[in-house]
C-alpha cells in the first residue's frame, strides 16, 4: 500500500472518528438540556395554595368613595361597625352621605404551611360605584376559607397603581384605580392541616398528565432509592414511599425534588389572551406551508355640529344641527405564501410577515388550526 493511499485512509478515518464524537456530544449535550428537576415536573399531593376572600370597608377616600343613594350596602355595612364601636346611630340612615367609603372585596392566597403570625399580601377590589381607592386604608377585615372558616384578618394603607384627575367634566386617568394592593397587609390566624407528614407514603402529582413522563419518574426515583419505591397510579399520580420520621422525611422530600428527569417531548402551545392581544406559544410549534389572504376595514364615522341662526326680523328660532359623515376605507386583501417550519422562529418570521396586527392574528391563528396547517393546541384566555 503506498503512502498516499495510508493517508487518504488516515484522513478519512479521522473524520469519521470526529463526525461521531460530534454526534455523540450533541446528543449527550441534547439529553441534559431538555433534563429538568422533578420539583419543575411534579407537585405533592396536598402541598397548595388555598384562596380566602372577605368583605370589608376602605375608609379615608377623597371623596372617590360609593355615592351610597346607589350602594345601600355600603351604609348598611357602616352602621354595622359603628353599633360594633359602641356608636349609634338614628334608626333612618338614608341622609347619610359616605363619600369616603368604599366597599370591597378582600382576596388572598393561603400559602402551604402556613403558620399563624405569618403574613401575606392581600388584593382589595371595589364592588360599588367608587371612582377610586388611591390613599384608602382597608379596615380589619376577616378572610375566610371554602369551609367558612376564618383563615387570616387583613387590614393596612392600600397602594394602587394609577392616578386619575377630573375638572370640569373632563377625566384623566392612567391604569385601574378601583383595585389596589396591600403587603403583607393580612396576618395568618388559623393553619390549614396537612397530610404530607402523615403515614408511610407520598403521592407526586404532575404538571400535565403524560404516561410516558410518569414511567420515567418512576425510573429515576427507582434507581436512586431502589426498587419499588415508586409506583405509578395513573398518567399522573405516582406513589413514593417516604421515611416515618418527619426530620427524614423533610430531607428525602428535598432530595427527591432535585432528581433530574427527561420529560416526554412538550405538547404545542399557542395561548390567544382575547382581551389584550397577546399570542404566546412555545418551541413545539409547527407550521405547514399555507395560504393568508388579509384585508383590513375601516369605517370612520364623525359628526359636524352647526347653528342655524335666522335674520333678525324674520321671527324664527335658533335651532343646532348635526351633520354626520359615515367613510368606509377598505383595503385590498392580498394572498400572501407562508412557509411552514419546524422551529419556533420560522414559525415567528411566518406570522410577521402577513403584516397584521395581534387582534388579526388571533383570528388567523384560528382559521390556520382549523385548516390544519398550524400543529399546535389553541388556547383562549
Amino acid at each position: 500500500m503506498s503512502n498516499k493511499v495510508r493517508m487518504v485512509g488516515t484522513a478519512w478515518l479521522r473524520k469519521a472518528l470526529l463526525t461521531a464524537a460530534c454526534v455523540l456530544a450533541s446528543l449527550s449535550a441534547a439529553g441534559t438540556v431538555h433534563a429538568e428537576r422533578l420539583k419543575d415536573l411534579a407537585s405533592f399531593q396536598g402541598m397548595r395554595e388555598n384562596q380566602l376572600v372577605g368583605y370589608g370597608l376602605v375608609v379615608g377616600l377623597d371623596g372617590s368613595g360609593d355615592q351610597t343613594t346607589q350602594t345601600p350596602f355600603t351604609v348598611q355595612s357602616v352602621v354595622s361597625m359603628l353599633q360594633q364601636l359602641g356608636v349609634n346611630l338614628p334608626s333612618s340612615t338614608s341622609g347619610l352621605q359616605l363619600k369616603n367609603v368604599a366597599a370591597v372585596m378582600v382576596t388572598a392566597s393561603l400559602p402551604a404551611f402556613a403558620q399563624p403570625g405569618q403574613t401575606m399580601p392581600v388584593t382589595v377590589s371595589s364592588i360599588g360605584n367608587a371612582k377610586s381607592l388611591s390613599g384608602g386604608t382597608l379596615v380589619l377585615t376577616p378572610l375566610k376559607g371554602a369551609d367558612g372558616q376564618i383563615y387570616a384578618m387583613a387590614q393596612g394603607n392600600l397602594v394602587v397603581g394609577g392616578v386619575g384627575a377630573a375638572a370640569a367634566g373632563s377625566r384623566v386617568q392612567i391604569n385601574h384605580l378601583s383595585v389596589g394592593l396591600i403587603s403583607n397587609g393580612a396576618t395568618v390566624e388559623r393553619a390549614v392541616p396537612s397530610a404530607l407528614t402523615q403515614g408511610d407514603s407520598i403521592s407526586l402529582e404532575l404538571n400535565e398528565g403524560d404516561f410516558t413522563t410518569a414511567s420515567r419518574v418512576v425510573d429515576a426515583v427507582n434507581k436512586r432509592y431502589g426498587e419499588n419505591t415508586a409506583v405509578a397510579l395513573d398518567a399522573r399520580v405516582i406513589r413514593v414511599r417516604a421515611p416515618i420520621s418527619s426530620t427524614d422525611r423533610v430531607s428525602f422530600l428535598g432530595a427527591l425534588q432535585g432528581i433530574d428527569v427527561t420529560p416526554a417531548i412538550v405538547r404545542a402551545k399557542v395561548i390567544l389572551n382575547a382581551r389584550t392581544g397577546s399570542v404566546v406559544m412555545n418551541q413545539a410549534v409547527t407550521l405547514d406551508n399555507c395560504a393568508v389572504s388579509h384585508g383590513n376595514l375601516t369605517v370612520v364615522i364623525s359628526a359636524d355640529n352647526s347653528v342655524s341662526q335666522p335674520n333678525a326680523f324674520a321671527g324664527g328660532q335658533t335651532a343646532a344641527t348635526q351633520n354626520a359623515q359615515i367613510t368606509i376605507n377598505r383595503e385590498p386583501g392580498k394572498v400572501t405564501l407562508l412557509k411552514g417550519g419546524p422551529a419556533l422562529s420560522d414559525v415567528v418570521k411566518a406570522l410577521n410577515s402577513i403584516g397584521a396586527s395581534p387582534q388579526d392574528l388571533l383570528v388567523i391563528l384560528q382559521a390556520m388550526k382549523a385548516s390544519g396547517a398550524l400543529h399546535a393546541d389553541l388556547e383562549v384566555i
